[in-house]
């Protein structure tokens, strides 16, 4: 089956994490703070699809039109985004993945216009692309890209220096970078260590276990995360309304908490484990609680079963 008829692609994914370095076996690229997307092109349609392949456009109206960019048929790797004050809000482009109302989501792409920003190609023409080496993947993409716009662009790269380009993005206060292996190929579905992320603003995606609601009409989020099972992981506040605090109560309630929780849970209300949020935070304790925890936002590209403990 060709793979752009067949639209079922699963990403390749970042395998390691590290502290910034210097090498040049590798490039370095910016981690845009988004949501992970496909883009199938050609010449008369553009299809965007997230890591569970499901259909975005419908999310992101203003981007039906990318395919006038691209002058072979193709299929990109890149982030869906929404830019708002010169940096990437993971907020918006997430909160805009939740909207079904067509006049919500109008208004929102004039307000917060969406933006698609490739880097990487694994299909060109007729053929798959996946197999040859980053660095001609790379120069295909370039080739393949007519013209940018506001709603799309290619991710630029450096080469060697990855330590000075971490240190610029930290200044930046942006997510941080991705170190690339010149030589890498692409593995559709599989994590792979040739792609390593340099992270400044860590974040951690959990299960939604259960919430609180308090006396200021504040919520919090009890979370958790899978190791043989489902462990306790702290909580997070996610403040007073919005789409993601209307998904958490309105799921199914369940008689108790799927594990062992600390005191102090007593008026939690526990819901069924299925929902996934992303929580940022500045550093990691010693007893591996997390330092200004903040609830950025819901994930629907992700599964419950995904969320992995991270190893110490």
């Amino acid at each position: 089956m060709d793979l752009f008829e067949e639209k079922n692609i699963k990403p390749m994914l970042i395998g390691a994490g590290a502290e910034a370095f210097d090498s040049p076996d590798y490039i370095f690229e910016l981690k845009l703070d988004g949501e992970r997307c496909l883009a199938y092109l050609d010449a008369s349609s553009t299809e965007l699809r997230n890591k569970r392949n499901v259909k975005m456009l419908t999310k992101v109206p203003e981007l039906s039109d990318i395919h006038r960019h691209i002058k072979k048929r193709c299929i990109l790797d890149g982030e869906l985004l929404v830019i708002k004050d010169g940096k990437p809000d993971f907020y918006e482009i997430q909160r805009r993945s939740l909207m079904s109302n067509p006049i919500k989501i109008a208004l929102a792409s004039k307000q917060y216009p969406a933006c698609f920003t490739a880097f990487d190609i694994i299909y060109c023409e007729d053929r798959a692309t996946n197999m040859i080496p980053l660095t001609e993947r790379k120069a295909l993409l370039q080739a393949v890209v007519g013209d940018e716009s506001p709603g799309f662009a290619v991710s630029r790269f450096i080469e060697e220096r990855g330590t000075a380009f971490y240190n610029l993005v930290q200044q930046q206060e942006l997510e941080g970078i991705v170190a690339k292996r010149k030589d890498s190929k692409y593995f559709f579905g599989k994590r792979t260590r040739d792609w390593i992320k340099i992270k400044y603003l860590r974040d951690e995606d959990f299960v939604v276990c259960g919430y609180i609601s308090a006396d200021n009409n504040m919520t919090s989020v009890i979370l958790g995360q899978y190791a043989d099972r489902l462990i306790y992981k702290g909580h997070v506040t996610l403040g007073v309304g919005g789409e993601a605090r209307r998904k958490i109560v309105s799921l199914d309630v369940i008689e108790g908490p799927p594990f062992e929780v600390p005191p102090g849970k007593e008026k939690a209300v526990w819901v069924e484990p299925r929902l996934v949020c992303t929580v940022q935070y500045m550093m990691k304790t010693a007893n591996g609680g997390r330092r200004q925890p903040v609830f950025k936002g819901l994930r629907e590209d992700k599964t419950a079963s995904e969320c992995l403990t991270e190893q110490p």
